[in-house]
């Protein structure tokens, strides 16, 4: 009796209170760091500035905040495998405020390095631990609480660097990363409280299925998820450009920026809502489509018929990341999803770095309009990739 009692809160099923608690602190995660993760950029021209850095070694100093938070997102997933996703996202956070508060010390130029690989530490724990969290909450019935968390970090990224931005001028930057810090430190302790501390785990319809047709399906995913980012980051490559060729200012070119974001931030939350109406095959198709239309028609309108078109590119450019991370649960291999999460995050950021590369070699030797067109083909050529990834979303019959 008293054996049963104790070990009776692990198997409850999880409140609707405590659903709502977890998404709120995953998308309170999610919108802190996304949004400190954009906002370096604010930092970049006083950074180079005091340390007399060339844009080439800014791009390093980038790269050890951004290279730690992609290429540890498999090993921190395995490391802290087993433990609880409260006191991991609490871990994630607490690493991630040191390393802040180590870069507002005056160190010089090392110290700026080691507080950003030692935060790019705590963020690459974040993205795979609370997707767990909303998974453990909400089971089954994950993909819109995905949509909203995926929404989240758009938001962040939105407020965030702009919160940045207008503080640099007034106060000197290490003071600012010091905020920052102190932020993430009082977030910490609004987890402890926020996040339940006993949640079942759910049993996923992915772990009802074969371990090989869960591999192959969720390779299919992952190769999706790499040419819908790599569609994404080449359009934003050129964006700019194509804005100034209409005739647009660099204020014009902020604005562009803010619409198509805007259409991103409410694509990335309404896409679930279209995934549950419509299923995955259908509306990836229906998105990459229009995404690849919209990518040519703006090439062909003029400056007023882009900045028109660019919210609606927005919606589909970035709306099917959010389909794309809900299917993970159910194509999780073995029904392992925090390591499907970490190395679904692991390949997006990965092809978030290198595509505008290849993008951009296009565009030197050929044209810029010519790279712009390969990135409408990349959206196109995911349908064929949906069709067959739609072979592996009916479920195993018992």
């Amino acid at each position: 009796m008293q054996m049963s009692t104790i070990t009776e809160p692990a198997h409850q099923p999880v409140s609707a209170q405590e659903k709502r608690r977890g998404l709120i602190a995953a998308c309170f995660v999610h919108a802190l760091h996304d949004g400190y993760t954009d906002g370096l950029y604010a930092f970049f021209p006083v950074w180079q500035s005091q340390f007399g850095l060339s844009y080439m070694a800014l791009a390093i100093v980038r790269a050890l905040y951004f290279g730690t938070m992609g290429g540890l997102q498999v090993p921190a997933d395995r490391l802290l495998k087993g433990r609880s996703p409260r006191n991991t996202l609490v871990l994630s956070t607490v690493i991630a405020a040191g390393g802040l508060a180590i870069m507002a010390v005056p160190m010089g130029f090392e110290g700026l390095c080691c507080g950003l690989v030692l935060a790019g530490i705590g963020s690459s724990i974040q993205h795979p631990r609370a997707s767990q969290l909303i998974i453990e909450c909400y089971g089954d019935a994950v993909r819109r609480p995905l949509s909203f968390y995926n929404f989240s970090g758009d938001l962040g990224k939105a407020i965030l660097p702009a919160f940045i931005a207008l503080l640099l001028p007034i106060f000197a930057w290490r003071p600012v990363a010091g905020f920052l810090a102190l932020l993430e430190l009082v977030l910490s302790f609004v987890l402890i409280r926020l996040i339940p501390q006993h949640i079942a785990p759910p049993i996923l319809a992915s772990q009802h299925r074969q371990a090989e047709g869960d591999s192959a399906g969720f390779s299919w995913l992952l190769a999706i998820g790499a040419f819908d980012t790599a569609t994404r980051m080449g359009y934003l490559l050129f964006l700019p450009f194509l804005i100034h060729a209409c005739g647009g200012s660099s204020a014009t070119v902020g604005i562009a920026l803010a619409l198509l974001f805007a259409g991103g931030a409410l694509g990335k939350a309404t896409c679930g809502w279209l995934v549950d109406h419509f299923g995955i095959v259908r509306s990836v198709i229906v998105t990459e489509m229009t995404t690849s239309f919209l990518i040519i028609a703006t090439l062909i309108t003029p400056l007023s018929g882009t900045l028109i078109l660019l919210p609606l590119l927005g919606i589909v450019l970035n709306g099917t990341s959010s389909a794309l991370y809900g299917t993970v649960p159910e194509l999780a291999p073995g029904g392992d999803t925090g390591r499907a999460f970490a190395v679904f995050y692991t390949g997006v950021i990965g092809t978030g770095g290198l595509a505008p590369i290849v993008y951009g070699a296009i565009a030197d030797h050929l044209s810029r309009t010519t790279g712009q067109l390969a990135t409408a083909a990349t959206a196109l050529l995911i349908v064929p990739m949906v069709l067959r990834l739609g072979s592996f979303m009916k479920p195993v019959s018992s």
